[in-house]
C-alpha cells in the first residue's frame, strides 16, 4: 500500500500559496502547517513560510504549491482539506478537518482529536 496524502488542498489554497510565495522576499519553497496549544478551544493551526523540507515532514503539492506538514501535526491533520476563503468579514486559509471535535466562536482555535488510523485503514481497504 502506498502512502496516502495526509492533507489535500483546493485550487484556491494552491493559488493563494503561490501568490504568497511570489510576494515574499524570501526564497521559500512553500508553507508549513502545524498545530500548537492555544486559544479558547485548545489548539490553533500555525502557518509559516517554509524555506526547506525538514526531516520527517510530509509534503503535499498541487499545481506547484507545496505544503509541508510538521510531523507532530500529522495525526491531527489526517484527512483535512485546506482551502482559502475570502468573505466580507475575513480572508484566510480554512481547514476542513474530520478530526475537529469543536471550535471556538471566533473560529481561531479548535479542539482536535488524533485520527483513528485503524478505522482509516479499514475504510481504504473497503474501497
Amino acid at each position: 500500500m502506498g502512502r496516502f496524502a495526509v492533507m489535500s488542498m483546493t485550487n484556491a489554497a494552491a493559488e493563494r500559496i503561490k501568490a504568497i510565495l511570489a510576494a515574499s522576499d524570501r526564497a521559500a519553497q512553500g508553507i508549513r502547517v502545524g498545530i500548537k496549544k492555544g486559544g479558547c478551544a485548545g489548539m490553533e493551526y500555525t502557518i509559516d513560510l517554509a524555506d526547506e523540507e525538514r526531516s520527517g515532514e510530509d509534503v503535499i503539492e498541487r499545481e506547484g504549491a507545496k505544503v509541508f506538514i510538521a510531523p507532530e501535526a500529522v495525526l491531527f491533520l489526517l484527512g483535512t482539506e485546506m482551502d482559502y476563503e475570502e468573505t466580507v468579514l475575513r480572508s484566510g486559509f480554512v481547514f476542513k478537518n474530520p478530526n475537529q471535535t469543536s471550535a471556538c466562536g471566533c473560529g481561531e482555535s479548535v479542539e482536535l482529536k488524533q485520527a483513528d488510523l485503524a478505522a482509516m485503514a479499514a475504510a481504504q481497504q473497503a474501497v
